[in-house]
């Protein structure tokens, strides 16, 4: 495992993270208290130390088993959460998203609230979640310094949705230089991700990237193939059929990044997002001890040639060569679809 620094601060996390997003909800398979720990502890031993959490997640319930798990071995780890969903007073419904809350006051209070389920003074990484352009106010920048001053977090974050605002939102992190910016991106999902690079070449930002979703919901772990039936709860089950359709085209024209016994697909798909300088680390959605197992090992595998990096530009500009829909072309923004539109990317804001 390797590691890395995390935007402007002296935060190091390792290049394959756990997303805790697993644990304390049921949306990615419900498992007990004790297996979800055991997963964190495989995971620690194979030398992922940063641990990527949420305070909604379960509403409170994976804060809290992350804090059991690492509690002996705070030190050798680094753990982010996530603020800005006010669960305490609203009732989960499903999937769906809750009402945000990322005023001054609340964004210290939830702060508060996440130390004591994660057992820390100290939270490494505090992430806005899903904040909207206009939610990011020169006050909540404020209490983000202040919170940083008082020794309450090390570094600050900005999670993106899916589709809860994008580009207008992740260059305003960069530009406001957080230390990290987390966002959908893989190898079949660019456009974001690509943007992104251009802004902090262009800022000369040091904010760090910090994908996940890095194996597309399974197409290129090859975890959901034709024959596979997706349960009713199954957080990946929001992808329309078409996507799935094209995207196992797309899967086979990217086998030649595939080495027999030195790199398999799914660790293919994180080198590729690891040989972008801005990464720091990327957070695989882990289900069970076999994909902690091969995942991890994806930052010591061998590094992506610069054939192959073209290669993969190649078929992503003539969309490997698909002339179809593949029933995902629109963004939901934030700001009208005004910053997809300025950003030139072939994509209608949704309704």
């Amino acid at each position: 495992m390797h590691y890395q620094q995390l935007g402007d601060s002296d935060v190091e996390v390792s290049e394959i993270g756990f997303g805790a997003w697993v644990v304390g909800t049921d949306w990615w398979g419900d498992r007990s208290e004790d297996d979800a720990i055991e997963m964190i502890h495989h995971a620690l031993d194979r030398g992922i130390t940063y641990f990527d959490t949420g305070d909604v997640y379960g509403h409170g319930r994976s804060e809290e088993l992350i804090g059991r798990a690492l509690a002996d071995r705070r030190d050798e780890v680094t753990i982010a959460t996530k603020v800005g969903y006010d669960f305490y007073n609203n009732p989960q419904a499903g999937h769906g998203e809750l009402p945000k809350e990322i005023e001054p006051d609340y964004v210290r209070d939830a702060v508060e609230g996440s130390r004591d389920r994660l057992g820390v003074e100290t939270i490494d990484v505090l992430q806005l979640h899903n904040a909207n352009v206009e939610e990011i106010t020169p006050d909540v920048l404020e209490v983000l310094d202040e919170l940083e001053e008082e020794g309450m977090i090390r570094a600050r974050g900005l999670a993106l949705g899916p589709s809860i605002g994008w580009l207008a939102e992740g260059d305003l992190a960069i530009e406001e230089e957080f230390d990290s910016l987390q966002l959908v991106w893989n190898v079949l999902e660019q456009e974001v991700g690509n943007h992104f690079l251009e802004t902090i070449d262009g800022t000369g930002s040091q904010t760090s990237l910090i994908p996940r979703v890095p194996h597309s919901s399974g197409i290129l772990n090859e975890q959901v193939t034709p024959e596979t039936e997706l349960d009713a709860g199954d957080h990946r089950g929001f992808r329309p059929d078409e996507w799935y359709e094209t995207g196992w085209e797309k899967l086979e024209k990217l086998r030649f990044l595939e080495r027999d016994g030195e790199r398999t697909m799914g660790q293919a798909s994180i080198a590729w997002l690891l040989s972008h300088e801005p990464v720091a680390t990327v957070t695989p959605t882990f289900r069970t001890a076999d994909d902690i197992d091969e995942w991890a090992a994806a930052s010591d595998v061998p590094k992506l040639s610069d054939e192959e990096l073209t290669r993969v530009e190649e078929l992503y500009e003539t969309n490997f060569d698909i002339d179809r829909d593949d029933g995902m072309d629109s963004l939901r923004s934030s700001v009208g679809g005004t910053d997809i539109e300025s950003a030139g990317l072939d994509k209608l804001a949704a309704d």
